[in-house]
């Protein structure tokens, strides 16, 4: 009798799981994406899906704030994280709570954690910083950035991250614009080159998959966001989130080409630029988002707004927000970076939708887009991240990539005055050495802007990395004598006998409009620090910025001359080429300028007489002083603009101006 019951309560217990497990469609993986997606939306109310249209930043998230709104995303801004020097598994642990919530509400819709990864993890202690865009766009090696593209995925998994907000694939056409580093070049054709970062972030989709439908290749691999759609890198006077005016043959030949590379590529996402066109808000501009973008390019992803960009549709911004969650609604906007004030982001675009202002087919086409990009991820089967990969954050491999990445983007513009063999590449062994300028020993302006911090940071220990200082003390010979002074004066130069000097000097970090600059100039005392050493002691300067600044007044008293860009954590690429274990190789990504004055100044252009021109770059044979010239391949296929651009080198060489 007692053996009976066990059975019955057993098989009771056995029923009424049974029962609770009904069959869901859209929880089930054999079936296919778009089967999910209609059932799942079937099942939806308003409210269901003006959640998923949402996403917050995470200081205002709650695991109940996500279950009862069912909040598509939750994002960190610019250096907001779960706690100073957080580790991987701190990371994880916080996007798993938030996720909890997610999964806890009727539905159980996974949200989607997004961040900031434009050169590496940036905002993660530890991460492995690589160089900025404009870097990259230096190396002119799409294969190279497919694989940082990989290792960035590989880092930001490690957090439990399965979003980022890169690559930005704008083409920046005035260096004043504060953004410029986040651009690979002047010239769009680099830029569509350089979108194979998106086939390492997200893998590389089969050859049968249906062009403009997101891919994501599994857990090792994240969503892309190709940014800023479009023209952000045009505006007036390189103002950021300015006017560009450009008519749309310029539009589509100059801004649009990189994205309809991502769009083939399979990026997921797209962002929308804070910029106008032709005085028009790009956030609420329906002929280029909904008419070009989805329609025409055929993009079936999602497209998410900027951090409050919906809010500055109106000036001043967030004048009229329920005008504004229309106009962005209405424009194609499917994702909306709220990131703080949701609950009046739902009302609004509630109130929109139940008075007929918004059809319900629009609503439709953004929850179905951002569901699409849930689904082909994996999202729904492996919502919650383990730790499985956190090793990989700042991996020895991946720092070694990053050196590379390092050595490859540096440009060499000078190598010797005229009449003189070159100084590079540089003796290891020497009596003594010194080492000068405001960049040489400083991690934080090495790296530039968006690491650790949105504006980046000052100083050696807001993450780990090897500055240039402490890359030429590994490199050079233990007999060697290395004296630092970050500003030396002249008698101190003079009463000392340096073989040769290494003076690093350029920009401080700024992100976005803080970047925005009329002058261009480094930060003192950097002139003074190029005075004082070059006139007395062979010296090369290494400029670290994240565009051309001004160097023309002092090129003639300065031996060697080397772009540098903002080469993030891994100095000893610097090292590298600077000693001859590897031969400069960089090609400019940027035309340099001799003054100010004479800017916005790009290739083809009518008055272009550069200091450097796009694409020049000496090179150095390994570990011997032999110079050669060259220019870029794509100087060769133009005749005319390479005879100009040998013109330009040999007459710089011979006359060291």
């Amino acid at each position: 009798m007692g053996m009976s019951l066990v059975k019955l309560v057993v098989w009771i217990s056995w029923l009424a799981m049974a029962v609770g497990a009904e069959y869901v469609k859209y929880k089930d993986p054999k079936q296919p994406v778009a089967a999910r997606i209609k059932d799942l939306m079937s099942k939806m109310t308003l409210a269901e899906k003006i959640g998923q249209m949402a996403q917050i930043d995470r200081s205002v998230a709650t695991e109940q704030i996500l279950r009862d709104y069912s909040v598509g995303s939750v994002l960190s801004g610019g250096g907001s994280e779960p706690l100073p020097e957080a580790k991987a598994e701190d990371w994880i642990n916080m996007v798993n709570a938030f996720q909890n919530g997610s999964l806890s509400s009727r539905l159980g819709i996974p949200m989607i954690y997004g961040i900031d990864a434009i050169h590496g993890h940036n905002n993660v202690y530890n991460a492995t910083i690589f160089p900025h865009n404009v870097g990259l766009g230096a190396t002119g090696d799409p294969e190279l950035v497919k694989k940082i593209g990989a290792a960035t995925a590989l880092e930001v998994r490690a957090t439990g991250i399965p979003y980022v907000f890169a690559p930005c694939i704008a083409v920046c056409r005035d260096p004043r614009w504060g953004r410029c580093y986040e651009s690979y070049s002047e010239d769009h054709k680099v830029v569509e080159q350089m979108t194979d970062i998106i086939l390492g972030l997200q893998g590389d989709p089969p050859s049968t998959w249906r062009k403009g439908v997101p891919y994501v290749g599994g857990k090792a691999k994240v969503a892309a966001c190709a940014k800023h759609f479009v023209g952000d890198g045009g505006t007036t006077r390189g103002i950021n989130e300015n006017n560009t005016v450009i008519d749309m043959h310029g539009l589509l030949s100059m801004y649009m080409p990189a994205y309809s590379q991502s769009i083939i590529k399979g990026v997921s996402t797209v962002m929308v630029s804070y910029s106008s066109w032709n005085g028009q808000k790009m956030h609420a501009n329906r002929e280029l988002i909904s008419g070009f973008l989805k329609n025409t390019l055929k993009f079936k992803g999602f497209v998410i707004s900027d951090w409050q960009g919906i809010d500055r549709i109106t000036s001043p911004p967030h004048a009229n927000y329920t005008y504004s969650v229309q106009a962005a609604i209405q424009a194609g906007i499917d994702m909306v970076m709220v990131p703080f004030n949701l609950t009046e982001f739902v009302d609004d675009l509630t109130y929109l939708v139940d008075s007929k202002v918004i059809p319900m087919d629009r609503i439709d086409d953004a929850v179905q887009r951002i569901l699409q990009v849930k689904f082909t991820m994996g999202l729904f089967e492996t919502p919650m991240a383990d730790f499985s990969l956190v090793n990989e954050l700042g991996s020895q491999a991946h720092r070694d990539l990053a050196r590379e990445a390092v050595r490859k983007s540096l440009v060499l513009l000078k190598n010797g005055k005229p009449g003189s063999t070159p100084l590079l590449p540089l003796p290891k062994k020497a009596s003594k050495i010194l080492v000068a300028g405001t960049h040489a020993d400083n991690l934080g302006y090495q790296c530039g802007g968006w690491t650790i911090n949105w504006q980046g940071f000052n100083g050696n220990n807001s993450t780990r990395g090897t500055t240039i200082l402490g890359a030429i003390k590994s490199t050079v010979d233990q007999s060697t004598e290395i004296v630092f002074r970050e500003s030396p004066d002249a008698n101190f130069v003079k009463s000392n006998k340096f073989d040769y000097a290494i003076v690093v000097v350029g920009e401080p970090p700024y992100a976005e409009t803080a970047g925005d600059s009329t002058n261009l100039t480094m930060i003192d005392p950097g002139p003074s620090a190029i005075n004082n050493v070059c006139g007395t002691v062979k010296c090369v300067v290494v400029i670290i910025s994240g565009r051309p600044i001004v160097i023309e007044p002092y090129v003639s008293a300065i031996d060697a001359l080397v772009a540098a860009w903002l080469p993030g954590t891994e100095g000893q690429g610097v090292t590298d080429v600077l000693y001859g274990d590897y031969r400069f190789s960089g090609k400019l990504p940027r035309t340099w300028f001799k003054t100010v004055d004479q800017l916005p100044m790009n290739v083809r252009d009518s008055h272009y007489d550069p200091l450097f021109p796009l694409g020049f770059g000496l090179k150095t044979e390994s570990g011997a002083s032999i110079v050669s010239r060259s220019t870029s391949s794509a100087t060769l296929r133009r005749p005319g603009l390479f005879i100009f651009m040998v013109t330009v080198t040999l007459s710089f060489y011979i006359t060291g101006k």
